[in-house]
């Protein structure tokens, strides 16, 4: 494997590597694409709308509960925007769900 180590103050902070050896440990993962790279929003969040309709939450209230606009949300709702794990926990303390999945 063809690695270089960029360090800081001394210690180790990237290793930087072929792009053929990085999708090679993916594939080894049992993973087929970098996280960055997204085809369509994940599964769970693709229902945000319906769980926030079915608890009878208006955008702008969650929105606000969550520190976000309510265009913001609309955006995540729609599949426009990636949403932070952050933000995820977030949004499901205002949906009272316990969370969403991962990828």
């Amino acid at each position: 494997m063809n690695v270089q180590v960029i360090a800081r103050d001394g210690k180790p902070e990237y290793a930087v590597l072929p792009w053929e050896q990085y999708m090679q440990l993916l594939k080894d993962a049992g993973r087929d694409q970098p996280s960055s790279v997204k085809e369509q929003p994940l599964a769970s969040l693709r229902e945000l709308k319906a769980l926030r309709e079915q608890a009878g939450l208006a955008l702008e209230d969650v929105a606000r509960e969550a520190g976000i606009s309510a265009h913001y949300l609309q955006m995540i709702e729609s599949g426009e925007r990636e949403v932070s794990d952050v933000l995820k926990r977030t949004l499901a303390r205002a949906l009272k769900v316990s969370g969403w999945q991962d990828e």
